[in-house]
């Protein structure tokens, strides 16, 4: 074998298997999505957003420490001779114009209590660190949900173009049988163009089809945020119609487990602490307030004629103090914010009351849709093969010029749809199952 030849044995062998590492199963696209999704992203950037309010809502426990300092030059045009003046607690009698002064001071400030808004406060914002964690959460299973709702749409368009395929193959062999039965007479040339437009037909619906698998490929990536162009494609896993005849789960055993675990409901109930919180916070804006300070103070001047050093060791001073805030009249503000609070509340328990509808008429839907389709594709089997055994006989027929043209091809349509309908049947009930098992214990499988 020559060196060409090698190379390019390596080069096709390498490249058909990069193009099979690009094929994705159902559990590679949603891990993908979770790591990769720019909805869900943001999402996680405002978990860390509120994580850092609740650090800040501690923080605000402990005492406040600030530095400070003061520098100034005055200038006064016209002294008055032999006058004198106090600047500072110094007796100014020279006549300088220009003088400078400074000062210096550390102050301490701590909010000893206020009616425990500041430890509601922290309450409050690990609440809301939770409800942004729990936004994620939701924006995880919304986007696992459109993942396998394509996915499954792949699947059943693959099977889909196959069966259409078959048709359009059966297609062209009655066009190829009925040319030679029309050079033996035994066909007009009408009837064969008929059986020329099931063929090309049959040939529109497979192109169709693999448009429409193709657009739902595209769907995929983009909601995996891949934009490369790279090959993509998803395994083609066996589906037994065991699958589609397994047991439905029951529907309040569903409905109960999702109560308990779906972060839409526990989000609407956190709404509802977080409303006892702001109720109990504005409340307590009737309450006094009251505060410690503490100060450090120094200052020089060059009116004096210490050296900078003395005057900032004469001049120190050390204070501290307690002060207490009244609150007497706010124009309404207490008044106002505790209604709100309450209103606020009121919104939220609607809110959960409206979760638990949307979610009690979704998993009733996947429920009544996984029994109707199980039924369904019971029923599509044994037409399946009703029309089958029909179209072979009507084929056998048609061939012993027994049947005619039209009979063929209404006999060819019925197989089609009976085929049809139990992909369709097949896979809408292993869907509407998986997706009860998803609302049942949260994991995608």
């Amino acid at each position: 074998m020559s060196v060409n030849k090698i190379i390019l044995s390596f080069s096709l062998f390498f490249a058909t298997t990069a193009i099979q590492a690009r094929q994705w199963t159902l559990q590679d696209c949603i891990d993908y999505a979770l790591k990769n999704n720019i909805s869900l992203r943001k999402t996680q950037i405002q978990k860390k957003s509120s994580h850092e309010d609740v650090l800040q809502s501690q923080a605000a426990l402990l005492p406040s420490l600030s530095a400070s300092t003061s520098q100034n030059l005055t200038y006064r045009p016209w002294p008055q001779e032999g006058s004198s003046s106090v600047q500072n607690g110094y007796v100014q009698s020279s006549i300088d114009k220009v003088y400078y002064n400074g000062s210096y001071g550390v102050n301490a400030n701590w909010l000893l209590w206020n009616g425990n808004q500041n430890r509601d406060q922290i309450k409050l914002n690990k609440i809301t660190e939770e409800k942004a964690e729990l936004d994620s959460a939701q924006i995880a299973n919304q986007l696992q949900e459109q993942i396998a709702q394509l996915y499954v749409q792949i699947l059943y368009t693959t099977e889909a173009i196959k069966v259409n395929k078959e048709a359009s193959a059966t297609s062209k062999k009655n066009e190829e049988r009925g040319k030679t039965m029309v050079e033996v007479g035994k066909m007009s040339k009408a009837e064969l163009s008929q059986l020329t437009a099931q063929r090309a037909q049959d040939e529109y619906t497979v192109v169709e089809q693999e448009s429409n698998l193709k657009n739902y490929k595209r769907q995929l990536k983009q909601l995996l945020q891949i934009v490369d162009e790279e090959p993509f494609d998803v395994v083609i896993p066996t589906t037994t119609d065991e699958m589609a005849l397994q047991d439905i789960p029951a529907f309040q055993t569903v409905y109960s487990s999702a109560l308990g675990h779906r972060p839409e409901i526990k989000n609407a109930m956190l709404g509802m602490q977080s409303s006892d919180l702001s109720i109990k916070m504005a409340k307590a804006g009737r309450l006094p307030s009251v505060s410690a300070n503490g100060s450090f103070t120094t200052n020089t001047t060059s009116m004096s004629s210490n050296a900078w050093g003395s005057q900032l060791k004469n001049n120190f001073n050390v204070g501290a103090g307690v002060s207490l805030s009244v609150p007497i009249f706010d124009n309404r503000k207490v008044r106002t914010a505790v209604n709100k609070a309450e209103l606020q509340k009121m919104n939220y328990a609607l809110e959960l009351q409206d979760k638990q509808t949307t979610l009690y008429s979704t998993i009733e839907n996947y429920w009544l849709q996984a029994e109707n389709n199980q039924q369904k594709f019971k029923a599509a089997k044994i037409s399946t093969q009703s029309a089958q055994a029909s179209y072979d006989l009507l084929s056998e027929q048609f061939r012993l010029g027994l049947k005619n043209i039209v009979e063929l091809m209404n006999g060819k349509d019925n197989l089609l749809r009976a085929q049809q309908s139990e992909l369709q049947s097949k896979y809408l009930a292993i869907y509407n199952i998986d997706m009860l098992k998803f609302y049942q214990d949260g994991t995608m499988k």
